[in-house]
Parts: C-alpha cells; sequence; structure tokens
C-alpha cells in the first residue's frame, strides 16, 4: 500500500494495484472462509434480516433480499421500508405523547393559578420534580400541615373537577384512560369488576357511552339533567381510578 502512491503519472496502473491489494486483503482466510465473507455473514447473523441462521454449505454465501413479492407478483413490499416507516410512526406517536403531557401540566397549572394561587402551583412544580412533603415545605417555607392541606385540595381538584369536568378528552389522552379506545385503562377482567360495584343505572350509562354517544345525548335519552348525569359519570370515573391504583 505504501508502494501503490508512487505510481502518480500512470493512474490506470495505481487503480489496479489498490484493487488488487484489497481483493487479496479481502480473500484472505480467516477460519477456512474469505475474510469478506466471514464478515459479512456475522453482519446479517448480527441484524438478523432475513432470518439468517447459518451458512449453505455449497455455497460460499446466499445474499437473502429485503423485497419480497406479494400475492399478485406484481409489485413487491420492502420490508426495509415497512421497518423504517413503522419507527417513523412510532417516533411521532411518542412526540405527540409528550406534547400533550407538557400541554396538561401547562393547563392545570393555569387552573391551579386560578382556583388555588401560586402556593398550588409551585406544589405542583415540586411534586413533578419527585420532592418529598418535607423538601415541599421547607421550600415554600410552610408547615408540613398545610403543605399535606394543600396536597389534598389539588388531589380533589385534580381529579374530581379539573379531569371530569373541564378537561377529560386532554387527560384522558395523556393516561391513555379514555372509554372507547382504552376502556378506561382497565383490564377485561377489571371492566367486570367494575360493572359489579357501579349500580344499574351507571352500568346503562356506561354502555351508552361505549356506544359513542355523548354525555349531553345519554342526559336527554334517560331524561336527566346535565348536572345529574355528570354526577353519575363521576362516580363510574373514580370506581375506575380506584380499580387502576389497585
Amino acid at each position: 500500500m505504501a508502494f501503490i502512491p508512487e505510481f502518480r503519472a500512470a493512474p490506470r496502473l495505481r487503480d489496479g494495484l489498490l484493487f488488487a491489494s484489497i481483493e487479496e486483503y479481502c480473500l484472505r482466510a480467516v477460519r477456512n472462509q474469505p475474510l469478506l465473507v466471514y464478515r459479512f455473514v456475522n453482519y446479517l447473523r448480527r441484524s438478523q434480516r432475513g432470518g439468517l441462521t447459518q451458512v449453505p454449505s455449497k455455497d460460499l454465501i446466499r445474499l437473502v433480499s429485503e423485497e419480497v413479492l406479494t400475492d399478485d407478483n406484481d409489485n413487491s413490499l420492502n420490508l426495509v421500508d415497512t421497518q423504517a416507516v413503522a419507527d417513523y410512526e412510532e417516533s411521532q406517536a411518542l412526540e405527540e405523547q409528550k406534547l400533550s403531557r407538557q400541554l396538561l401540566k401547562e393547563e392545570f397549572a393555569q387552573y391551579l393559578q386560578e382556583n388555588l394561587g401560586q402556593d398550588a402551583v409551585d406544589w405542583l412544580q415540586l411534586y413533578l420534580q419527585g420532592k418529598t412533603q418535607d423538601a415541599n415545605a421547607k421550600k415554600l417555607n410552610k408547615p408540613i400541615r398545610k403543605i399535606y392541606r394543600l396536597r389534598e385540595k389539588i388531589s380533589y381538584h385534580a381529579v374530581r373537577v379539573f379531569a371530569i369536568k373541564d378537561k377529560l378528552e386532554l387527560v384522558e389522552n395523556w393516561l391513555q384512560i379514555s372509554l372507547g379506545e382504552h376502556h378506561l385503562g382497565l383490564t377485561p377482567t377489571q371492566l367486570e369488576i367494575l360493572s359489579t360495584k357501579i349500580l344499574p343505572k351507571q352500568r346503562h350509562i356506561l354502555q351508552l357511552l361505549k356506544a359513542d354517544k355523548t354525555l349531553i345525548e345519554v342526559a336527554e335519552e334517560l331524561k336527566l339533567k346535565n348536572h345529574q348525569i355528570m354526577g353519575e359519570w363521576s362516580k363510574i370515573y373514580l370506581a375506575a381510578q380506584t380499580l387502576r391504583s389497585e
């Protein structure tokens, strides 16, 4: 290799020597296989594209195509492209979830500011950082008793007001507990348990909501006022939350 650059006046000879040297290097024996084959087979085994498990004994190497024919044999499907699309869609879903989570934090912080004041907002920021109640009390310069009382107020507003009445869809999408898509975040067994824990009227409401009816439509069908149907839905929601926490 050090000798080849001396042939500056003969580029064809220089290139020929270069490629011959590369070929000789690639064909040097490693475990009774040419180096090029040995490296490439190891790469296929690591990536496992096409499920290569052993090298054919009669062939030096067999290339496994990343494209497969569909049933009509006219169009081919590229497996790498499909994987790339799946990876992209997954990354987009994670990004949307992240944005939704950030939006929820901002909305809830604004809600606390308007209803409970700045101390509640400061407590929320510390809570999201994983701080203990003792640390929160020292940071906010308040007695621990008031910090626990503040936590109870925030929990009440988060579950019974903010999540259920004001920002239910936002919370459901963030926590993946929507009724239609996520079945309130419950397993099939938990759904059966929920059905036994709620009243017959509430089970009827749950069935109507599963049929893609809105709370207003359910209220009209059952001849109930909006605040009555919201109260029943709140009880169903809280019962589901108890099952999820268990």
